[in-house]
């Protein structure tokens, strides 16, 4: 018996299977970039939040931000994580592609 879902049950009856829906955060239309080093062993990440796109968008805009910022970085729930302190580069990467972008934090 690999199959192991629950089809019917006595208590409730019939089980549903739920579905996963993914939503994209809604924001205020402002793309905000901060440093982040906490945790981190004192290495800067330039941490980028406020965009809605889906996760597949994110993670295509994520590749081309580390190509062209020559570096590594990941998406991580509906940020992205650019290593290193490349703020100023990445502010103006997003407003060429029409983002109003805010620099947070120190």
């Amino acid at each position: 018996m690999n199959d192991s879902r629950i089809v019917f049950s006595t208590d409730t009856g019939r089980v549903e299977e739920k579905k996963q829906t993914t939503q994209v955060p809604k924001g205020d239309g402002i793309v905000r970039i901060r440093k982040e080093t906490k945790g981190r062993k004192g290495k800067g990440m330039s941490v980028i939040e406020g965009l809605t796109l889906s996760s597949a968008e994110l993670k295509t805009l994520c590749s081309e931000l580390k190509k062209k910022c020559g570096c590594g970085g990941s998406v991580k729930g509906f940020n992205i994580e650019i290593q290193g302190d490349d703020r100023e580069k990445i502010k103006s990467i997003l407003e060429a592609k029409s983002y109003k972008v805010k620099l947070a934090g120190g």
